[in-house]
């Protein structure tokens, strides 16, 4: 008997492992030691190994069931997969057996199951085998292969915590480059992945590499905080400073710094100082800002060197200061140094820069908060301002003329220096002029600035080159500012500037006056005088001067414009437009130049010239900028209108008598996207005519002399060339329309209503084969289709954007309010998206019967628009006439069924919100609505063409039949009803129901066949129109079938 028993507990070794694994669920410390109970017990049944893999496998079935993640689970979990990893080390070493294949094969078939949890507890168990794997372990047999395409396929699992588990079972392998499939799979899965915790875990499992590289720097870009916080995680631990390239450290700096989660932004901050300043660079700053190459990306220079500083992590040691740039004669050696001067590196300069500009604003914060404070709390504060200027006195030269000296010799040094010389020029904010030699000296460098002549050399072939822009001083914007904000600093009085910059002004006019001067000259000229005008705020502080500001139009910015250099021509276009701002009232030479130059210049000159002409309107008005030239627009521009067609410019004098607003849209036919797509967004006369007309739409209620007819189409014109398939290769363009329709729509109810009366118009210039816009093939015509439903989704979702509402009362505010709250639909349905259902509903009935398959594509494309559209009850006027218009749009898409259907429905929910569906819609309410909506169109003639269904025509000629009208009348009241109940107009379209023409005429054959009609003679007018046969009274009932069928 015991021995019975004996063998009966050998062969059920289940209870024992759902003891063992049953204690290990209460701690981590009993893995070891019921590690050893099982192993022993697994001893006992290593001859009968199934027995046990079955025992094994019915311990485990309750956690196969249990989906909950709990503590007590992973546990489990957790000892399984270490008495696992056990035997796999035996199989390793040769002594193995076959219990890691069955229950390897379990687990393969578990997480293929049907049931979620099944393939979640599967993985995980997977996940936790490979990841506890030695380094050393081989894993190349057919069983782990088999694994790991099963992890493959669970990649794709529609669980996100399946994904998870299977991403960490194939992690470790895709660190191998024979499974290059794997990384591809990681790359593929996580452009595509919607699980913020799947893209972490994909992320976290990525191998460093360049084509890795790209993809965690893109999930700096995500969404979610967490991934974000992970890919800084990756970066630093997996991709050394060395390892990305210059814009890369760049971009990752950046998106990094400026975050707008503190955490994302602190695990940035620890990336930059743990692992690249202090791992990389030895924490050396300046060799940090090397590797930034902060000449070509200087923000991020300053960025990074303001977090810092913020921080606290910038520690000046006592030796370090700018006066080490300053040696005695006896130190200066060869290379860096000019006599005294030792030459500053770019990264160097930058650096002495940040730190003096945030000692200088320390200083200032901590003065002030000791004047607002008292008593010991302003004696530390003030303690620690004297501190910051204590430190920055150390660090700044020891006087003004060292600076300048310094400032010239970076200066003679070459372009090569020209970051570090503005650097130094930037330096000047936290310098004191206030004494009268520091001002002497500081003038000294001013003027010279503005003597200096632009950076230039020659080419192969001995031409003179122009090193920038060639617009601005010193041939970089940046510099002319640095150059500005000195000569503020050193001339502070009120018009002393001024009068300094003209008096070098009018030495450098001179030979351009003379017409001796070359185009070197006539540029270094403009920019001294686009840095003047650019700044300045009137022409208050220019008047008895050297040159008068007449002088300056008449004598050097008119003449310049006509030069035959095309660089000297766009810098006069600059400075007119910049001068025109400064009049009291616009020029007529001014307005006229710049109108020409836009006519006729080149891409550069016409951008430039759009330029000044935008801001001359939007400063003076588009009304005084065409009053200006003394032109009768009255009569001969009348033709030019935006709202018919627009002006061809010919660069003649004829464009003078254009209209300024004309004008300017006439440049989007002369400049389109193909003639802009190998130029930069900033020299695009088309990117500059877009943001001017959106500029202008935005503030339009500040221009109350804009015509407002042209509005609707300036709006469409926008919405075609946002929407453009080529608006690509002008990336500022989109971003600026994108920002402009965004705030458009909310601003006023104005607005709202230009946009609903842009609506058709733009979809009848964006749809192909219709109002002759050009088709072109298949493929091209079903891209302009899908542009023209993108944007007229885009303009309906613009129309539904809830109105914003302002504190102050204004007349948008109360015609808002007026909007959420009348009854009266007459002053709100132009505003709403009412108005805009009957625009559509209304291009849509005015298309004839018989259509092209482009018009019925386009009609069908503006229902589903019309589909989408809500209605509020209080537009009741509305309602009856779109339940009217509804029965003609119904009818114009007979062929598309889902779409009738949906139009059925939007009609019997529009009847639901009838309050009245007893009283009519009268012809006088209709017309009052079409005129608010600019529709002209006669409701009734409309309605008066519905007919009765009509048999289709006959295949043979019938006879005349003569009927009795009094009985014909009487016919039953079946019919009549039969025949209403289809009305068909047959001057909107030629569907009718066959079926109701059937029944109507099979009713009609079986009454007219049971009372034989008699013809009396006393109606002579209908026997001369009768027939002569008595059998061609009524068709036989075959033909009549026939007939109808």
């Amino acid at each position: 008997m015991k021995s019975s028993n004996a063998s009966k507990s050998m062969a059920s070794p289940t209870v024992p492992i759902c003891k063992i694994l049953d204690e290990t669920k209460a701690s981590h410390a009993t893995h070891i030691r019921k590690l050893k109970e099982l192993s022993s017990l697994y001893a006992k049944f290593q001859t009968s190994i199934p027995t046990f893999v079955n025992a094994f496998r019915q311990a485990l079935t309750p956690i196969f069931n249990f989906h909950p993640r709990t503590a007590s689970a992973d546990r489990v979990v957790k000892f399984v997969s270490l008495f696992l990893i056990t035997k796999v080390n035996a199989l390793t070493n040769g002594e193995g057996d076959a219990f890691v294949e069955d229950f390897l094969r379990f687990l393969l078939l578990a997480a293929s199951a049907a049931n979620k949890t099944a393939r979640f507890r599967a993985c995980q168990i997977i996940s936790e085998i490979i990841m506890r794997l030695p380094d050393d372990t081989e894993v190349s047999s057919e069983l782990w292969g088999e694994v790991i395409e099963c992890m493959k396929l669970r990649v794709g699992d529609k669980v996100p915590v399946v994904r998870i588990f299977a991403v960490r079972s194939l992690s470790r392998f895709a660190y191998d480059a024979e499974n290059s499939d794997i990384l591809e799979l990681f790359l593929q899965t996580l452009q595509l992945e919607q699980s913020s915790d799947v893209r972490k875990t994909i992320l976290l499992s990525l191998p460093p590499s360049i084509e890795t590289a790209t993809s965690v720097i893109d999930c700096t870009l995500d969404v979610s905080e967490s991934v974000r916080k992970a890919a800084y995680q990756v970066l630093a631990n997996k991709f050394p400073l060395q390892s990305l390239s210059i814009k890369m450290r760049t971009l990752i700096l950046q998106r990094g710094l400026s975050d707008r989660s503190v955490a994302v932004g602190k695990e940035c901050l620890k990336l930059l100082t743990d692992e690249w300043l202090k791992k990389c660079c030895n924490g050396e700053l300046i060799e940090l800002l090397k590797f930034l190459d902060v000449e070509t990306y200087e923000l991020v220079g300053e960025s990074v060197m303001s977090a810092l500083l913020k921080a606290g992590l910038v520690k000046l040691q006592d030796n370090q200061s700018i006066r080490q740039f300053i040696v005695s004669p006896g130190e200066a050696n060869e290379g860096n140094c000019d006599n005294t001067i030792c030459l500053m590196e770019a990264e160097a300069a930058l650096y002495w820069r940040m730190v003096c500009k945030h000692l200088h604003v320390e200083a200032q914060a901590k003065g002030s908060d000791a004047a607002m404070t008292m008593g010991t709390e302003s004696a530390v504060y003030a303690s620690e301002a004297s501190d910051s200027n204590d430190l920055l006195d150390k660090i700044l030269p020891a006087a003004v003329s060292e600076y300048v000296d310094l400032v010239k010799a970076h200066i003679s040094a070459g372009p090569n220096y020209i970051f570090a010389s503005r650097q130094l020029l930037l330096l000047a904010a936290v310098l004191d002029f206030s004494d009268a030699t520091n001002r002497k000296g500081g003038s000294g460098l001013v003027q010279e600035l503005l003597r200096r002549p632009p950076y230039h050399e020659l080419d192969d072939s001995g031409h003179t080159i122009i090193i920038g822009d060639g617009i601005s001083l010193g041939g970089d914007k940046s510099w002319a500012i640095a150059v500005w904000e000195l000569a503020k600093q050193v001339h502070g009085s009120l018009g002393e500037l001024e009068e300094v910059i003209l008096s070098i002004l009018e030495e450098l006019a001179r030979p351009c006056r003379e017409r001796t001067a070359d185009f070197l000259q006539w540029l270094h000229c403009l920019s001294v005088v686009g840095l003047l005008l650019e700044n300045a705020n009137s022409f208050r502080w220019m008047q008895e001067k050297a040159i008068q500001p007449s002088e300056i139009l008449h004598s050097l910015l008119l003449p310049a414009a006509k030069h035959a250099h095309l660089e000297v021509q766009r810098g006069a276009v600059r400075c007119l437009g910049l001068y025109g701002l400064l009049e009291h009232k616009p020029s007529v030479e001014l307005v006229k130049q710049l109108r020409l130059s836009f006519s006729w210049g080149s891409h550069s000159i016409a951008a430039m010239a759009s330029k000044g002409l935008f801001d001359l309107g939007m400063w003076h008005g588009p009304q005084e900028v065409d009053k200006s030239l003394n032109t009768n627009f009255s009569s001969e521009l009348q033709d030019y209108n935006l709202a018919s067609t627009s002006p061809e410019l010919d660069g003649a004098d004829g464009d003078l008598y254009i209209e300024f607003l004309n004008l300017l849209f006439a440049g989007f036919e002369k400049y389109d996207m193909h003639n802009s797509a190998e130029i930069d967004d900033s020299e695009s006369p088309l990117a500059i005519l877009g943001e001017g007309f959106a500029k202008f739409l935005l503030l339009s209620e500040k221009y109350p002399t804009m015509d407002a007819v042209s509005h609707p189409f300036l709006l469409a014109k926008l919405i075609n060339l946002y929407f453009c398939s080529d608006s690509k290769v002008l990336p500022r363009l989109k971003q600026c329309l994108s920002v402009f329709f965004e705030h458009y729509a909310i601003i006023s109810l104005n607005h709202k209503k230009c946009l609903c009366k842009a609506f058709v118009p733009n979809m009848r210039s964006m749809w192909p084969g219709i109002d002759g816009n050009a088709a072109g093939s298949t493929l091209m015509v079903s891209t302009q289709r899908k542009r023209a439903i993108q944007a007229s989704r885009f303009m309906l979702q613009m129309m539904q954007a809830p109105l914003h509402r302002k504190d102050s009362s204004s007349s948008s505010l109360k015609a808002s309010e007026h909007l959420d709250s009348s009854a009266d639909p007459a002053p709100d349905i132009e505003y709403g998206e009412e108005g805009l259902a009957i625009l559509i509903a209304v291009e849509v009935a005015r298309f004839p019967a018989k259509k092209s398959s482009a018009e019925k594509s386009y009609i069908t494309a503006l229902c589903k628009v019309l589909v989408l559209v809500k209605f509020r009850s209080s537009e009741q006027v509305g309602i009856k006439l779109m339940v009217q218009l509804l029965n003609h749009v119904i009818k114009a898409v007979a062929s598309e069924k889902d779409l009738q259907k949906e139009l059925k429905q939007m009609s019997e929910s529009l009847k639901a919100l009838d309050m009245h569906p007893e009283i009519k819609l009268s012809s006088e309410q209709a017309q009052m609505l079409f005129g608010k909506l600019g529709i002209e169109m006669d409701l009734d003639v409309y309605e008066s063409t519905d007919i009765l269904p009509t048999p289709a025509p006959q295949t043979r000629r019938r006879r005349v039949r003569q009927h009795i009208r009094e009985e014909v009348e009487t016919s039953s009241e079946d019919e009549a009803s039969v025949v209403a109940a289809v009305p068909t107009n047959g001057g909107l379209a030629s569907a009718r129901s066959h079926r109701a023409s059937k029944a109507a005429a099979m009713s009609k054959m079986s009454k007219l066949t049971a009372q034989k009609p008699k013809i009396t003679e006393d109606d002579s007018e209908d026997n001369d129109d009768c027939s002569e046969e008595s059998d061609g009274e009524v068709t036989s009932e075959d033909d009549s079938v026939d007939a109808f069928e």
